[in-house]
């Protein structure tokens, strides 16, 4: 192959990917899907043959992983009008849970937004991403101090193959249920996508810190990128030395935080929810999650609603609610814990003193 065809072909290959496929990814299918040699493609982009070799190698070994696989397969197969086959030739229908090109060619923004919700999740102490190939979706969950385990988050499938194609969250041990931990590359990224917002492509500089300044709007907040405000707060200790706030007091605060995720999706990241807590009657909601958002916040009513919204929702620091709401220093931890304990009560109300809400 002449490298005047190898850069046509490229060039078509780039033209139906996404943005958001790396380019040692766009290399290996270049090399087993299209034909090109190493030699070729590295002519191609000026660069050593040891470093396209290297990609390719290494993406053929990561191919044990469920998520790496399925990008791959059906990123080979985008634009040839064929079905997605295995690594042994299999066709995706063998395959419990298949990718649809539509899916995996979601574009970078999605990828971003998505992404930027999820690896927040991840960096939480005991926090993995739960993987099987009969799960449509993806599962972030948390397990605690005392061995429970807690669902934070959930994520469609081809962001899931988005983001371990990009290496930001890696399998160590593929098994039936597979469980991905955040990299280091996905830790910088989560600091690119906090500082450049969800919309914007990550840039190729290197962040190397978070800024912590307050700002106006409390759905931009910074905080740590190593746990929520809540899960900090859990391990303070009362006077006593018993924990300041209870499992099933975190668990509650989980519930309406995975919720509003959830719903942000549908109403947007600009909705004005302070003023929804504070409207004479429950807005109309379309979704489950927004309604399930809707009813806790009703229940606790202003300010006990503000502060779980704030720490909660928004991840704000607790110092940094308590001077937004104009109340005096640490009165906003008992605050919280009171409207945490309302909270879970209005939980138990609703769905039972064990149940778990659906949708």
């Amino acid at each position: 192959m002449s490298s005047v065809t190898v850069s046509k072909v490229s060039g078509a290959l780039s033209q139906s990917l996404p943005d958001w496929v790396p380019q040692s990814a766009r290399n290996y299918i270049l090399h087993t899907e299209k034909g090109c040699s190493i030699r070729e493609l590295a002519r191609d982009l000026g660069c050593h043959a040891s470093t396209v070799s290297r990609q390719v190698k290494r993406l053929e070994r990561r191919r044990e992983d469920i998520l790496v696989d399925e990008a791959l397969r059906t990123l080979g197969a985008t634009g040839q009008g064929v079905t997605p086959t295995g690594r042994s030739g299999q066709k995706s229908a063998d395959i419990a849970v298949r990718v649809a090109e539509a899916d995996i060619c979601t574009d970078e923004a999605t990828v971003n937004r998505e992404a930027r919700r999820i690896l927040r999740r991840l960096v939480e102490a005991g926090a993995v991403l739960a993987v099987a190939r009969d799960m449509e979706k993806a599962v972030v969950v948390r397990t605690g101090a005392d061995g429970q385990t807690t669902r934070t988050a959930t994520v469609d499938r081809p962001v899931a193959n988005a983001m371990a194609l990009k290496d930001w969250i890696s399998c160590i041990t593929p098994s039936r249920i597979s469980r991905y931990f955040i990299t280091c590359a996905g830790r910088a990224a989560l600091k690119t996508l906090i500082e450049v917002g969800d919309d914007a492509k990550l840039s190729a500089r290197t962040v190397t810190q978070v800024h912590t300044s307050e700002t106006t709007d409390p759905r931009t907040a910074r905080y740590s990128l190593r746990e929520s405000p809540l899960v900090v707060l859990s391990r303070r200790k009362s006077k006593d030395g018993a924990a300041f706030l209870s499992d099933e007091h975190v668990s509650a605060g989980e519930r309406l935080r995975e919720d509003f995720e959830l719903a942000q999706i549908d109403v947007g990241a600009n909705f004005d929810w302070q003023a929804a807590l504070r409207a004479p009657e429950e807005p109309t909601a379309t979704r489950d999650a927004q309604k399930r958002v809707f009813a806790a916040l009703h229940d606790l009513g202003p300010g006990l609603g503000d502060v779980v919204l704030r720490t909660c929702c928004y991840l704000e620091g607790l110092e940094a609610a308590e001077r937004r709401m104009g109340w005096a220093a640490r009165s906003g931890k008992v605050v919280l814990r009171i409207a945490l304990e309302r909270l879970k009560r209005h939980y138990s109300d609703v769905y039972g003193a064990h149940g778990r809400f659906v949708g």
